[in-house]
C-alpha cells in the first residue's frame, strides 16, 4: 500500500501568539513550532500503522522552508519512509493544496492522509481541496479506518452520532481523534530518521485569490461573576440580559 501522509507546522499549543505592528503576520521570533498535532498522532501513527499491516511504504509532505526540516524528521523518526519538501513557505490553503496535488498526481498514492485541522487556522479546507484537484472521494473527520483488500470502512463521528463509509482506493480522509494514538519516536527512529531521504521540489506556481488584511486578537477575559444557587431569578437575567445565551 502507498501512502501519502500531507504534515503542517504550526506553533506549540503553549505559545503565546504575537503579530507585527500592522497586524498582517506572525511575528515568529522566539516561537517554538511542531508538527501539527492532527497530522501527527492521527493521520501519521495511521499510515504507520496500515504499513504494518499491510506492507507498503509511507510519504510524507511538507510545504514549508528549510528551516522546517526537523519537523519532517521527526515524522520519519516516528516511522515514515521518506519525505517530500515543496520549497516554499505555505501561503494559504489553496496555495498548500496545488502543491499538494502537483506532486500527488505523479505517484498514483492508495490513501492520502490529512489531520482534521490545523491548530492555528483550524481551516480544515486543504483536504477537501485535495480531493477536488484530484477528482477523488474524500472522508473527513475519520475516527476509525479498516482496510480489506483496497476496500475501506471509515468512521466518522457526526452531530449526535457516528456515521460508517465504505470506499474504494484511490482516496483522501481527514483523520480524528480515535484514529491512532501518539507514538514518541524512539533513538533506533531518530537515528534512522537521519538516513531517511528528503526530495525537496519547487512549488507549483498559485495565483493568490486571498489576502490577508489584519488579524485581531480575542477580547480579554471578564471577570466571573458569581451567583448564589438559590438567586436563579438573577442567573437568568445575566444570562438574558447581559451574557445573550438565552
Amino acid at each position: 500500500m502507498k501512502i501519502l501522509v500531507c504534515i503542517s507546522q504550526t506553533p506549540d499549543t503553549t505559545t503565546k501568539i504575537k503579530f507585527n505592528g500592522e497586524l498582517t503576520q506572525l511575528d515568529a521570533y522566539g516561537v517554538q513550532f511542531i508538527m501539527n498535532p492532527y497530522d501527527e498522532w492521527y493521520a501519521l501513527v495511521r499510515a504507520i500503522e496500515l504499513k504494518e499491516q499491510l506492507g507498503g511504504d509511507v510519504t510524507v509532505l511538507h510545504v514549508g522552508l528549510a528551516s522546517n526540516e526537523p519537523t519532517i524528521r521527526k515524522a520519519l523518526a516516528i516511522g515514515a519512509d521518506s519525505a517530500v519538501r515543496v520549497d516554499a513557505e505555505a501561503q494559504n490553503a489553496l496555495f498548500v493544496a496545488k502543491q499538494v496535488a502537483a506532486h500527488a498526481k505523479t505517484e498514483n498514492y492508495d490513501i492520502i492522509f490529512f489531520g482534521k485541522e490545523t491548530i492555528d487556522y483550524n481551516g480544515s479546507e486543504v483536504p477537501s481541496m485535495v480531493s477536488e484537484l484530484l477528482d477523488l472521494p474524500f472522508v473527513s473527520y475519520g475516527s476509525e479506518l479498516t482496510m480489506n483488500g483496497n476496500l475501506a470502512t471509515v468512521a466518522r463521528d457526526i452531530e449526535g452520532g457516528k456515521e460508517t463509509v465504505e470506499l474504494s482506493t484511490p482516496f483522501v480522509i481527514s483523520a480524528a481523534k480515535g484514529m491512532a494514538e501518539q507514538r514518541i519516536p524512539n533513538m533506533k527512529g531518530i537515528m534512522m530518521s537521519k538516513t531517511k531521504p528528503i526530495k525537496v521540489v519547487p512549488a507549483q506556481a498559485v495565483a493568490a485569490v486571498t489576502t490577508i488584511v489584519k488579524y485581531e486578537y480575542p477580547a480579554e477575559k471578564k471577570g466571573c461573576k458569581m451567583i448564589s444557587a438559590d438567586n436563579v431569578e438573577e442567573l437568568v437575567n445575566l444570562l438574558h440580559n447581559e451574557a445573550k445565551v438565552i
